[in-house]
């Protein structure tokens, strides 16, 4: 019987939250660097070329390649002939006890996300516990474990449905997908479960994410079952809706499509699907008695030779300190923007208060006469950063802010990743405002760009705070003009058209 300590999980559990915080699976960082050399889209070319660059920063630097470094999930199989030697603590305690741990690392400290009370005062734990943990109990005398780090952006763009028999799963995949948006930071990996029961399918999905990018492994041998040939026929038909890269059209919007099944009722067809955007993070490890997991430190050339830097010849710097409405208004859609100067922040919880003062009379912290707000919750700095990893939060969360800061603060341009919605644009039509993007996924990179940062608003919200950021060259691109048109709109629109007619192997 195998005699377990209670540290060697909490040690390795801890020890994995933060390998994946700054190690991409070598599997996921060939099968990007594989897309971005196939990439003809600009936009999107230069968006994996963010974020593989980020991810190489991140692995030589020990720093989260997203500021969302995720709400903890554990996956457990523990064998029945296992036992806890010196166990004072519950597995479930033992488990959140190795993610405080990583998540309060002084080298590496990870941005807690974690709310309790979460339909009511919505308190943040401080320490992104407790873990999500799921638990199967098999023959053996070892424990497997995986550990995942979702980010909120992917997670809330999960769908399931409960579909007729006779329904096509293919169909319902290529009709939501585009329902999903660019907020779960594409090119990722989908996961879909098929069967069971409605709950049963949802952590089929989520757990099919930790299987190995392998979909280009299968084309070259070919489907064995219905399962695979699903996968093919799914990772063809969404590649071809032109999504592409954070949304802006092109070649690549899913590098695989990973499926678990389980038998169903005769009466029913549950299908879930969850996407893991940019930051795919997991790591699988064995115990087996004999102490902690060793993890394998991928090796720096696993990395495509492929580096990312500022191009003036190409993106127009602007001086925000002197930026006008004039200036925002006469952006295009697709043009690309070195930011220089400060800008403010503020994400969902700064708006709502925001709101609140307003509604009240209450006079704002922070002008926002001419200012451009970029919406991030930040990680904490290390050493001599002014600010840690900071890269863009989804954007529709703000949708229905975006009329009362336009109109009632000054404000006259926002940066985020993802598309805005109808309500949003209509505002940035009616007061010839902008919406510039940022790449999700390159959150590190970003935070390269930020020389100085300072709480100048809702100290209390922690990373939700309104910080000044003051910025040189930080990239974006206009993603929807003054005349109200998106790229997000535009461009998989013109890739989806494109694409029937370019000769190419999709990564």
């Amino acid at each position: 019987m195998t005699q377990i300590k209670q540290n060697d999980l909490i040690q390795s559990v801890a020890d994995a939250f933060q390998f994946i915080s700054y190690y991409h699976p070598k599997d996921f960082i060939s099968a990007l660097g594989k897309a971005y050399e196939l990439e003809q889209g600009v936009a999107a070319k230069d968006a994996i070329a963010q974020i593989l660059t980020n991810s190489r920063m991140c692995a030589e630097g020990h720093r989260p390649m997203c500021q969302d470094t995720g709400i903890a999930v554990v996956f457990l199989k523990i064998g029945m002939q296992v036992q806890w030697s010196d166990a004072t603590m519950s597995v479930s305690d033992m488990v959140n006890e190795g993610v405080r741990r990583a998540y309060m690392n002084p080298d590496n400290p990870l941005r807690a996300s974690v709310l309790l009370d979460p339909a009511g005062k919505r308190k943040n734990t401080g320490d992104n516990t407790p873990a999500v943990i799921h638990y199967e109990i098999v023959p053996g005398d070892g424990v497997e474990v995986i550990c995942a780090a979702k980010g909120g952006g992917s997670e809330n763009k999960a769908k399931m449905a409960m579909l007729n028999p006779s329904d096509s799963i293919v169909d319902w995949v290529v009709k939501t997908v585009p329902t999903m948006g660019a907020g779960w930071c594409p090119p990722g990996i989908l996961g879909i479960g098929i069967g069971g029961t409605p709950e049963k399918a949802m952590l089929m999905a989520k757990e099919s994410l930790m299987g190995p990018v392998d979909i280009q492994e299968l084309i070259a041998r070919g489907p064995q079952n219905r399962v695979e040939e699903l996968r093919l026929e799914i990772f063809d038909k969404v590649n071809k809706l032109g999504i592409g890269a954070q949304g802006l059209g092109g070649l690549t919007t899913v590098l695989d499509i990973k499926i678990m099944d389980y038998p169903t009722h005769a009466a029913s067809l549950p299908v879930a699907m969850i996407p893991n955007c940019a930051a795919t993070r997991h790591v699988h490890f064995h115990l087996h008695g004999d102490g902690p997991a060793k993890l394998d430190i991928p090796s720096l050339s696993d990395w495509p030779d492929v580096t990312w830097t500022p191009d003036t010849k190409k993106s127009k710097r602007v001086n925000l300190d002197t930026l006008t409405p004039a200036e925002v208004a006469a952006w295009k859609e697709g043009d690309t923007l070195l930011l220089n100067g400060k800008i403010l922040t503020g994400r969902d919880a700064a708006h709502k208060r925001i709101q609140d003062m307003l509604a009240k009379g209450e006079a704002l912290p922070v002008s926002f006469k001419n200012r451009v707000i970029y919406y991030v919750g930040p990680v904490d700095p290390v050493g001599n950063e002014a600010v840690g990893p900071a890269g863009p939060t989804t954007s529709t969360r703000m949708d229905k802010f975006t009329e009362m800061m336009l109109s009632q603060t000054g404000l006259i341009s926002m940066i985020g990743k993802a598309e805005r919605g109808p309500v949003a644009i209509e505002a940035i039509k009616k007061h010839k405002s902008a919406y510039l993007m940022a790449v999700g996924g390159a959150a590190y990179l970003v935070s390269k760009a930020i020389q100085t940062a300072k709480v100048v608003g809702f100290a209390d919200l922690g990373m939700e705070a309104i910080y000044e950021f003051d910025v040189k060259d930080m990239p974006v691109t206009v993603a929807v003009s003054s005349a109200g048109i998106s790229m997000h709109e535009t461009g998989p629109k013109e890739w989806q058209a494109k694409i029937g007619n370019i000769p190419v192997t999709i990564a």
